[in-house]
């Protein structure tokens, strides 16, 4: 396939080679406006400049960037990210580098994004998060001349692509076990988005360890708020025969859940006990205090970025395990109640 040029990008945007070279090289002579259509259009016509251009252009930008596709409003109630993101900076700063962090409504919009970087050469690597199955952004990002990227995840899902992961199977199942040794036999799931990987990963870690000891194995599906962590627990409360135990796949649903029993009479955890994922301080913060599957996610961050650095400087792809969550039980969790 011939390489795009300045001049077929001129000629699709409406506009002047100069106009073009302006907004590729992000210098003052176009308008937003204009610039913000000329990289599109070069980034769905798949331009990257050539060798030789970034050999005489010099030098990097000092910058890597993060797309989310959430929306801002999960961000808020959500720990995770602002402890992941504080560890990114931890390790850029000791580089001089900047985080662009873009917020974007979905997935098509964050591979525009990633050509729109590449094409005008905004970002010198990228990290991605929430891979899923058959994920198109891995193809994408597996290309050739594409940006150095480490994904955030299990290496099932990045296609060869560096990643860095924490082992989401293993830490289920050491939950699943630890309440099947606390006489459990009615265990809830309450998960999060099905479609991203670590949560098919989870569901699957849970089913099948729930099949294996004998134990009936109940999930619900939430977009990670605590609206929808409260609804589904309200609904597993409500049912005939409830669990008696529930397994949450972050802080704020499961203290939202916590919520919901008391309101509901059902104590904590005499009648119902509960597991938080990630441990943000919230859950030491609570009262009782919540059982979790805890891990440093500050550290992960900053071990995510130390692995952009060395793709950014020549290292193979690889797989790189951060951590497995440690169940860290507390004031939630208790023996099975007595029927």
């Amino acid at each position: 396939m011939a390489r795009v040029t300045i001049a077929d990008i001129a000629r699709k945007a409406g506009v002047s080679t100069g106009a073009v070279s302006y907004a590729l090289n992000n210098r003052p002579g176009v308008s937003e406006e204009t610039r913000a259509r000329i990289l599109r259009v070069a980034g769905e016509m798949g331009w990257a400049p050539s060798a030789a251009a970034r050999s005489l252009s010099g030098a990097r930008t000092e910058t890597v960037g993060l797309v989310l596709a959430r929306h801002p409003s999960t961000l808020g109630v959500e720990s995770f990210y602002m402890q992941f993101i504080a560890g990114i900076e931890s390790v850029l700063s000791e580089r001089g580098y900047a985080l662009l962090l873009q917020v974007v409504p979905d997935t098509d919009a964050e591979m525009r994004t990633y050509r729109q970087w590449r094409a005008a050469r905004r970002v010198d690597g990228v990290i991605m998060v929430d891979p899923r199955p058959d994920d198109p952004r891995v193809e994408l990002l597996s290309g050739p001349d594409q940006l150095p990227v480490v994904v955030v995840g299990d290496p099932s899902l990045t296609g060869g692509l560096t990643s860095v992961w924490t082992d989401d199977a293993a830490a289920m199942r050491e939950c699943v076990r630890y309440l099947h040794a606390m006489g459990h036999r009615r265990i809830a799931r309450i998960g999060g988005v099905s479609y991203f990987g670590h949560t098919t990963i989870r569901d699957a870690a849970f089913q099948e360890e729930c099949a294996l000891l004998g134990v009936v194995g109940l999930s619900a599906e939430t977009d990670y708020t605590p609206a929808e962590g409260a609804s589904a627990t309200r609904a597993l409360l409500l049912a005939p025969e409830r669990p008696t135990a529930i397994v949450y796949d972050n802080d704020v649903m499961a203290l939202s859940g916590m919520g919901v029993a008391r309101e509901m009479g059902v104590v904590v955890p005499d009648d119902v006990s509960l597991i938080a994922w990630d441990d943000s301080p919230l859950c030491e913060a609570a009262f009782p205090r919540l059982t979790a599957l805890s891990h440093d996610v500050t550290s992960y961050g900053a071990h995510t970025a130390r692995r952009l650095f060395d793709r950014m400087e020549g290292a193979e792809p690889g797989a790189f395990l951060d951590s497995t969550p440690a169940l860290r039980p507390r004031g939630t969790t208790a023996r099975r109640p007595r029927d």
